[in-house]
């Protein structure tokens, strides 16, 4: 009989929730009591609204437990690694019985995912132990040609998931065709949207996918050396990746005639950038990584002709790589089967927002917008109302709920306005102002340009402008208009993906939510009173008890009023602090 497992989620995620106090506290046990168990670490298992996260898997079946901090370890690893009695009401996902949490997972394809949670992402064995590196071995066995598999790619319908849906296998064809003996293969790890964390979980769960994929990419078009260029911010991603390559090369996946075969020579080495939003656009990658800085350059010539040191290049995301041995070992016909036409395989989104179960899910292509949401992310939090989606990043658009009906596909999802970008999908309820959420969104895209275009550097920054003296109530007739007017000059002028589609959330909240920017400019109330300088705090006489809370807090003495007598707030006076409204005990003040 196997030895009963603990496996502990030992992800970015999992580790600032407590899991690494959690996996010293088992380990502790384990030494103190002298338990017979296997102590085991993996990385991001995707239901992040429930970390930390510890699996038991004996000889009954997998236990995943979830909210497991060091208390309930201790109780957990008594009652079911010692007496053999699940605990049920921590489970939040096995296959024994019926949980509220079954449909996060169940509903879910996955393929960039495939092995994270189920490996430790430090040990090259349990890789292979899961088909890993047999997709290049399969190449190199079989001495498959180079056109096979690019052919294997484009048939598969693989675009790539940074955002711009490219079809993968032509930009391999592109690269392939250009003739020149030194080629680069670039894995765009920065992915500028700092709210997308899907990739960034895979390098921290499942590195040698993405290895793997940069491999065969690398012999399809031969280029002879790789570029991971990962953000710096991602040191756990960059901690396993550095242990990734070295493992690889140890096993002859990496260097000279990789695998035996002769002229076959590739290696990868990790460039860390500095988090730079527009550093997420190919050519601004290239730059950084060449020592300039980060900002795009003219296209054409196009990266596959000229990319890094003016060399032909290939520049694909974590996502779009890690896909790659899973189509060469299953065949394209078998990723082709999930999606819509013209999407093919899954994506991966990071879900966010109000909504109840946050975290990462795979999905297949043509999945409407309101399934992910509510039969994976279990609907909104607190009995709230659906209002509208943010999906594609910081530059994506926000779909309403009417139109919650949308297939995730390429096509359909731009048709609303927003873009399918690297998977970020942000969730709002009927408390979110979007007059605020779109000035929240420009104002991130305004810090992140890099300035070259002056459309998007003086542009955002006027719409910002904009957008502020609007929900400070300072709105006048004509500022939708000149908001509309300068965000197509933007998105028709800039140079790069960042400035065409930084005016997304503007243009999409105008377009689906324009009596929200009415209220605030033509009557100066926000509908859903987000907006502090458009309110009015005002004492309900009949709730008030003079029990002087209020007054006493109000930091420039607002309020005046006796002890037990209905207080009174000044409105000349008032700086809409919020204090009197989340200090009063007994609700006696309202918004107006």
């Amino acid at each position: 009989m196997e030895k009963t497992k603990v496996i502990v989620g030992l992800g970015s995620c999992g580790i600032a929730a407590g899991a690494g106090k959690t996996y010293e506290k088992i380990k502790a046990l384990r030494q103190a009591e002298d338990l017979d168990f296997e102590l085991k670490k993996t990385s991001c298992i995707g239901m992040c609204y429930c970390e930390p996260l510890v699996e038991i898997i004996d000889e009954t079946g997998s236990y995943l437990y979830g909210e497991i901090d060091e208390a309930r370890a201790v109780e957990i690893i008594d009652r079911h690694v010692m007496h053999h009695i699940p605990v049920k009401e921590h489970v939040v996902r096995t296959d024994l019985f019926d949980t509220t949490d079954n449909d996060f997972i169940e509903n879910q394809i996955k393929i960039t995912l495939r092995n994270c949670g189920y490996i430790d992402p430090e040990n090259i064995e349990e890789y292979e132990a899961r088909q890993g590196y047999r997709a290049i071995k399969k190449i190199t066995d079989q001495r498959i040609s180079r056109m096979d598999v690019i052919q294997a790619v484009i048939s598969s319908g693989l675009r790539g998931r940074g955002g711009g849906g490219f079809p993968t296998g032509l930009k391999w064809k592109f690269a392939s065709d250009s003739i020149t003996s030194e080629k680069y293969i670039i894995c765009n790890a920065d992915e500028g949207d700092p709210g997308a964390f899907m990739d960034r979980s895979t390098l921290e769960g499942d590195p040698h996918s993405v290895l793997e994929g940069m491999i065969i990419g690398a012999y399809a078009i031969r280029a002879t050396e790789g570029v991971i260029y990962c953000r710096a911010e991602y040191p756990l991603a960059i901690k396993r990746l550095t242990i990734a390559l070295d493992q690889a090369r140890q096993k002859g996946y990496l260097g000279k005639s990789i695998l035996g075969l002769q002229g076959f020579d590739f290696d990868i080495h990790i460039k860390e950038g500095a988090g730079a939003f527009v550093c997420g656009e190919e050519t601004a990658l290239i730059a950084s990584v060449e020592g300039e800085r980060g900002m795009p350059r003219k296209r054409p010539p196009y990266p596959a002709v000229s990319g890094l040191w003016k060399k032909p290049t290939n520049i694909n995301n974590v996502e779009t790589y890690a896909d790659i041995p899973w189509i060469i070992l299953n065949g394209a016909e078998a990723y082709a089967r999930y999606g819509t036409e013209k999407s093919k395989g899954t994506k991966v989104f990071a879900l966010a927002g109000k909504i109840r179960r946050s975290g990462l899910v795979e999905v297949p292509m043509g999945i409407s917008i309101n399934d992910i949401i509510f039969k994976l992310g279990g609907g909104i939090r607190d009995g709230k109302k659906f209002k509208a989606v943010q999906l594609g990043g910081p530059s994506g658009g926000c779909i309403p709920e009417y139109l919650s009906h949308t297939p995730i596909d390429y096509d359909s999802v731009t048709a609303t306005g927003a873009i399918m970008g690297s998977g970020g999908m942000v969730v709002m309820d009927e408390t979110t102002c979007m007059v605020d959420v779109a000035r929240f969104f420009l104002d991130f895209t305004r810090k992140e340009s890099c300035g070259k275009c002056t459309f998007c550097r003086i542009g955002t920054k006027r719409m910002l402008e904009i957008l502020t003296r609007i929900t400070e109530g300072k709105g006048e007739q004509g500022d939708i208009e000149q908001l509309e007017d300068l965000a197509y000059q933007i998105k028709e002028s800039s140079l790069c993906g960042l400035g065409q589609t930084a005016p997304n959330p503007v243009l999409t909240t105008i377009k689906y939510f324009r009596n929200e920017y009415e209220a605030h400019i033509r009557d100066k109330k926000c509908p859903v009173k987000v907006c502090k300088k458009l309110l009015t705090y005002e004492v309900i006489p009949e709730k008030c008890t003079g029990c002087m809370v209020c007054a006493k807090n109000c930091p420039v003495e607002a309020i005046t009023g006796e002890q037990k007598q209905v207080h009174f707030i000044h409105q000349e006076k008032c700086i809409k602090c919020d204090v009197c409204f989340s200090k009063c005990k007994f609700e006696a003040i309202r918004l107006s």
